[in-house]
C-alpha cells in the first residue's frame, strides 16, 4: 500500500492506493463504491487478470484516504485522475462497483466496466420521502441534531464534510453521461440487487453505444461470487477493442 498526496481545490488529500503486476502494460484501475474501501475491490479481483497491471484506490474519505473538503462525482474523477499522471497510469480499463462507476465514466476510460453501478436516479418511496420532508421541518426548528434518525445507513457515521458530499452524489442522474460514452461498456449486475436495481442496468444498457449486459446472482456485492467470470468477460472485452486497430 502506498499514498500520494495530492493537491486538489487548495486542499491536500492524501490517496492511499496499491498496485499489483506492476510490469503489466495495460492498465486496470479498479474502484470500490460508496462507503467501502480497495481492500473489498482487490480480495476479489486480485486472484485473476494477471496480465493487467491492477491499480486498486481507495477513493477521498474511504478507506485510508483522506477527505476534508465537500466533493461532487466530477471532483472525485478528477482526483483518481490527478492519481493516475502521477502513477504513469492509462485509462485502458477502468472498473466501479455503485458510486465507482460514476467515477469511472467521467474518466472515460477505452473498456468502462460498471459493476451494479449508480448513475440512474431512482425514485423515492413515499417512506424515504416523507422522512426527508420532516427533518426539513425539524431543520428549520433548530433540531438538525436529531439527523441519525432520518438519514440513510450509508451516511449516518459521517464528517460534515463527507456527509455534503453524500448529499451532493447520492442522487444525481448520469443518463446524459452515460449516453455520450464512446468507449465500450461491461455492465455486470447483481439480479436481486436492490441497491441499484437491474432496471438501471437496462436503461444504461440502451443509453450506450456499445455496451453488453450480463447478469448475474446475487446482489448488490454479487461481485464478490463471480469475480472470476467477471474477469474473463473483462479481458474478451480488452480483447475486442485490440481488434478495432
Amino acid at each position: 500500500m502506498a499514498i500520494k498526496s495530492i493537491q486538489f481545490n487548495q486542499h491536500t488529500l492524501d490517496v492511499s492506493y496499491e498496485i499489483l503486476n506492476p510490469k503489466a502494460k495495460i492498465d486496470l484501475i479498479i474502484l470500490h463504491g460508496w462507503g467501502s474501501n480497495k481492500g473489498l475491490m482487490k480480495n476479489s479481483f486480485a486472484p485473476y487478470m494477471d496480465g493487467f497491471r491492477h491499480i486498486y484506490i481507495d477513493l477521498p474519505g474511504f478507506g485510508n484516504s483522506t477527505c476534508n473538503l465537500t466533493l461532487r462525482t466530477k471532483d472525485y474523477a478528477r482526483v483518481v485522475e490527478l492519481l493516475m499522471i502521477h502513477l504513469n497510469a492509462s485509462k485502458d480499463i477502468i472498473a466501479g462497483h455503485s458510486f465507482g462507476g460514476k467515477v469511472a465514466l467521467l474518466l472515460e476510460p477505452k473498456v468502462l466496466v460498471l459493476l451494479s453501478s449508480a448513475g440512474i436516479y431512482v425514485k423515492k418511496s413515499f417512506k424515504v420521502s416523507a422522512k426527508i420532508a420532516l427533518f426539513k421541518v425539524l431543520k428549520i426548528f433548530g433540531l438538525a441534531k436529531l439527523r441519525n434518525l432520518f438519514v440513510a445507513d450509508d451516511a449516518k457515521s459521517l464528517s460534515e464534510p463527507m456527509y455534503q458530499t453524500f448529499k451532493n452524489v447520492v442522487n444525481e442522474d448520469f443518463s446524459y453521461e452515460f449516453s455520450k460514452f464512446g468507449g465500450k461498456a461491461l455492465l455486470c449486475w447483481g439480479k436481486e440487487d436492490t441497491a441499484t436495481p437491474l432496471s438501471s442496468a437496462q436503461k444504461i444498457d440502451k443509453l450506450i453505444p456499445d455496451s453488453h449486459l450480463v447478469v448475474y446472482e446475487g446482489g448488490h456485492f454479487f461481485f464478490m461470487d463471480h469475480a472470476k467470470d467477471i474477469s474473463e468477460h473483462i479481458k474478451n472485452t480488452f480483447l475486442k477493442t485490440l481488434g478495432n486497430k
